[in-house]
């Protein structure tokens, strides 16, 4: 029995693999950076030290002019040497270039602002910025003039490289700033090289937005702030820097779920496809990550292929030393081949093959979504026996003892799919995958339990020796039965599903009865949750058939619920019920329980059905109560 499709969820969760938080920048990202040593002695310091010196001491006496010529005569220094960062550290001469940034003099500021661009690329000299509350002024020059909102933003881009740095930005409106800075900017999609001053406060607001776009808060603030159309319309932008410096935004700003629907909305996804084929690496990578975390959505997976994205996105699975870009490649392709449209279309491009060989010495994130795409590929018939020919059923085997949660769902699920195939099954069965299969169900995650669950199906049924496989494993057989007191559906739902192959054999079904199965059995049969039901129903059914256990099943109460059952609007829920209660037909006192509950009317209804196997379970019931009904007329009338 193959796992029901519709059962075969995506792993997300704080555990499990997230891939809206993968390739995220940490909001938690810090500069890590040596500080400014001085020397031992000052006739170690440097001449640019004394000279740097003297400038300061000169900012704090001059006029207007004089101010501008100091400042003019300090930009000609290399700045970023230690020796000038520590003269300007050291003789108050960051606090007065932040003072400049207060006054009304716009020269003044605007040399102020290209002096901090290049002192704060050290981290001390931008810690300070922060800690003198600078930023708190530079927010403020992106309401000014054209060249100081591109200086502010510039120095803002350099300065937002820490958590607590980008939460002031935000706190004192500089990321709605800079959206408006962008919202200002006339035809922004088409900017070309005649707009020079536009594209640089373009330019440098985008740099900003890609420094500021760490932490949820952050990411939230540029999507309320209108910011993610923008960003649209710049994925149409002939300047190619500023196109990947907007997409690196949007990759970053898809792990929040507004912003992701905001993305879809806007109809971004089909150019981030065009970008997929694009000769830029850098522009491949953020057009995947974003599509990768969009490709939850369904429109979202039918829009790559409307696109012609399939193709160039197995032909960047040979790019596999790029491991982000790999990540988003991979995860596209296994949200995409949920559509077996879509697999077929991989297949024609050799995709099958490529992603077997992706298999070994891969990180887990690569793996997890390599393995994904091979479960959905092998719903193909077909494919089950191309993964065994590339060699992929051994490698999946060996997967089977990873500890990575998220790559054990989808191992299991793959191994469980590839064991409808018989050449499949018997390479599993050699390999041992039935007992490693065994063993998952003790992992401490109850997804991976399930699915662990759902794999063992096919893998019993087409053991060669099913029954024998199963003893072998005598001394576990209790875990299933401990599985049983989950409260979690899914769970419950698998574990009656692998009883049902279990209990076909009837020295395993005399086992399972010894361990105390019925009683756990009718403990679970007051749900509504519908395929528990259908499995529940076919395990109590099958458990039945032990003529011991059909009056342990009424005794337990189980009979009323499964009554009940009669009621669903799943036909496979009326089959696995009117088989289940046939069984349990054959002992009188559940039909004296079957009668008083009103199963009579709906088995009658049943035996309409166009179902031959529910018309013959419900004719067969119906019969039986009759015959008990007749006995107990016949009794009456001797008495």
């Amino acid at each position: 029995m193959e796992r029901p499709r519709s059962s075969r969820k995506m792993p997300t969760g704080s555990v499990l693999f997230d891939p809206t938080n993968s390739q995220s920048s940490s909001e938690s990202e810090e500069e890590k950076e040596k500080p400014l040593c001085r020397p031992e002695s000052d006739e170690d310091l440097s001449v640019e030290y004394w000279h740097i010196q003297k400038l300061v001491d000169d900012l704090r006496k001059g006029d207007q002019s004089a101010t501008v010529h100091t400042l003019d005569t300090m930009m000609d220094f290399n700045l970023t040497q230690e020796m000038c960062l520590l003269a300007i550290k050291e003789n108050a001469g960051l606090e007065i270039l932040l003072n400049l940034l207060d006054t009304v003099e716009v020269q003044c500021q605007i040399r102020s602002l290209k002096i901090l661009i290049r002192i704060s690329l050290n981290g001390e000299i931008l810690r300070g910025i922060v800690s003198k509350r600078g930023l708190q002024s530079i927010v403020k020059l992106l309401d000014s003039v054209k060249e100081l909102k591109a200086l502010a933003a510039e120095t803002i881009a350099n300065v937002a490289k820490f958590r607590q740095a980008r939460r002031i930005i935000r706190q004192h409106g500089g990321i709605v700033k800079l959206v408006q800075v962008l919202q200002e900017i006339p035809n922004l999609a088409n900017l070309t090289a005649k707009k020079g001053k536009n594209i640089e406060v373009a330019r440098c607001a985008l740099l900003a937005l890609r420094s500021c776009c760490k932490g949820t808060k952050n990411k939230e603030a540029i999507c309320n702030a209108g910011g993610i159309p923008l960003l649209g319309l710049l994925l149409k932008c002939p300047h190619q820097n500023m196109l990947i410096t907007a997409v690196d935004i949007l990759q970053e700003c898809a792990s929040v779920e507004s912003c992701r629907t905001s993305i879809q909305k806007d109809g971004m996804i089909k150019l981030l496809v065009k970008n997929l084929s694009s000769d830029k690496e850098e522009l491949q990578m953020h057009s995947a990550s974003v599509i990768y975390k969009c490709a939850g959505d369904k429109q979202t997976c039918d829009i790559v292929p409307m696109y012609n994205g399939l193709q160039p996105l197995v032909a960047l699975l040979k790019k596999a030393n790029n491991k982000q870009l790999l990540v988003s490649v991979t995860g596209i392709i296994w949200k995409c081949s949920a559509k077996l449209s879509n697999v077929a279309k991989f297949q024609e491009y050799g995709a099958l093959d490529t992603l077997v060989g992706l298999l070994n010495n891969q990180p887990v994130d690569v793996l997890v979504n390599v393995v994904g795409a091979l479960g959905e590929f092998a719903q193909i018939p077909a494919n089950k026996a191309n993964i065994h020919r590339c060699g992929g059923i051994k490698v999946l085997i060996k997967l089977l003892r990873s500890t990575n949660q998220a790559l054990l769902i989808n191992v299991t699920t793959a191994v469980g799919s590839c064991a409808m195939d018989m050449t499949n099954m018997a390479v599993i069965d050699k390999l041992e995958g039935i007992r490693l299969l065994w063993s998952l169900l003790k992992n401490p995650s109850e997804e991976v339990q399930a699915s662990a669950a759902w794999a063992l199906c096919p893998c019993i049924q087409r053991a060669k020796d099913a029954g024998e496989t199963v003893r072998s494993l005598i001394g576990e057989l209790g875990l299933i039965l401990n599985l049983l007191k989950s409260t979690n559906n899914e769970l419950l739902a698998s574990v009656c599903a692998v009883i049902t192959k279990i209990a076909k054999d009837k020295m395993n079904l005399q086992i399972l009865t010894e361990l105390g199965i019925v009683p756990l059995l009718a403990n679970i049969t007051n749900t509504t949750d519908e395929r528990l039901r259908r499995y529940l129903s076919e395990a109590i059914g099958l458990c039945s058939m032990c003529r011991c256990n059909r009056a342990s099943f009424g005794d337990s109460g189980a009979v009323a619920p499964l009554v009940r059952y009669l009621k669903s609007k799943d036909e496979a829920v009326h089959q696995r019920t009117a088989m289940a209660l046939y069984q349990l037909s054959r002992n009188p006192n559940n039909i004296i329980t079957m009668h008083a509950k009103g199963a009579v009317k709906p088995l009658v209804l049943l035996n309409g059905s166009d179902d031959e196997m529910i018309q013959a379970y419900a004719a067969c019931c119906i019969r039986n109560i009759r015959f008990v009904a007749q006995a107990n007329r016949d009794e009456r009338l001797y008495i």
